[in-house]
């Protein structure tokens, strides 16, 4: 199997996780949707936040990682597993768990619950790039979560991993952050957009490899990525709009998950768009509408049928 840094690139949708009615992992719902996801012609699949790990006991994760690696490997497509922790032991774990899983590469984020030192940083992501094999994707996710990494700490990784490092920068703002992270760590570190796609095109011409949007509307992103490599602007600016404007109504983790929950759902693709409590955001009936308005709007710029009215649907989200 290829594990190397250069199958992370082009448009690797992070999954979301379905959850049956007792609360539990739905398996069968998550292999119809990572099928569904492949299906749309993306590079490959990760994990992460929206895939709300955060939330999972270990168990569930570990479970996760098999089912994300089993089915992109089926494809023949990489797969990309978070394993970022509060604890040091709990990332290494993850990391070694997900390798011997045959994952292709992992993400990696900075603990959010403590405040470390630029050393200590580096320290605890050195520590789990050592841990394996793999290549690494060291993510920034202070964009709605946690506290920024520093562009030092990111450029040394790079000069003593290289070969072994992407980046996942999401700290606003996005594109001067990108330029800065590119230009000290070198044109040839790979960095992939982290803003769902609404970035895309301006991260795009500062030097990006790939993106990793959620896999809701991944057959727009999809588009989209071809569109800007192309140099089809005019569609690619057909399908920022409308997606730029979906991803701005999502500014939380909890609320990118409620968001692409429900637009699975709407799809089909999932059976229920049910949260694991507790949450944050609760999407109410007008926003509903409006990201199916969205959605359909995206549709219609890529010539892809629109599709059922969720006006009919049973909404099913967890109110908890």
């Amino acid at each position: 199997m290829d594990r190397t840094i250069e199958r992370i690139v082009g448009v690797l949708p992070v999954v979301q996780t379905p959850f049956a009615e007792d609360g539990s992992i739905d398996v069968g719902a998550l292999n119809d949707e990572l099928r569904w996801v492949l299906e749309q012609g993306v590079d490959g699949l990760t994990t992460g936040m929206v895939s709300e790990i955060l939330r999972m006991t270990g168990d569930e994760r570990r479970l996760l990682t098999e089912q994300v690696c089993a089915a992109a490997d089926s494809s023949g497509k990489p797969s990309i597993i978070s394993c970022g922790a509060e604890s040091l032991r709990t990332a290494i774990a993850h990391a070694v768990h997900a390798q011997g899983s045959g994952a292709t590469g992992l993400m990696v984020n900075s603990p959010f619950t403590v405040a470390l030192s630029d050393v200590e940083l580096y320290g605890y992501f050195a520590r789990i790039i050592e841990s394996t094999s793999l290549p690494v994707v060291v993510q920034d996710a202070s964009g709605y979560i946690g506290r920024p990494l520093s562009i030092d700490v990111q450029a040394k990784l790079f000069v003593e991993f290289g070969g072994r490092i992407a980046f996942k920068p999401e700290s606003h703002p996005i594109g001067p952050t990108l330029s800065m992270l590119r230009d000290a760590a070198g044109a040839n570190a790979p960095i992939l957009e982290g803003s769902g796609g609404a970035s895309i095109i301006d991260s795009y011409r500062r030097g990006i490899v790939g993106t990793m949007p959620g896999a809701e509307v991944c057959w727009a992103v999809r588009a989209l990525w071809d569109a800007v490599c192309s140099a089809d602007w005019t569609l690619a600016y057909s399908i920022s709009g409308p997606l730029n404007t979906l991803v701005a109504m999502q500014s939380t983790v909890d609320g990118y998950v409620a968001v692409e929950k429900h637009i699975l759902w709407r799809q089909g693709v999932l059976p229920q768009n049910t949260r694991r409590p507790p949450t944050g955001f609760a999407l109410d009936p007008e926003s509903a509408d409006e990201i199916d308005r969205l959605v359909d709007q995206l549709a219609d710029a890529i010539g892809r049928e629109r599709l059922p009215s969720a006006a009919g649907l049973q909404r099913s989200e967890s109110k908890s």
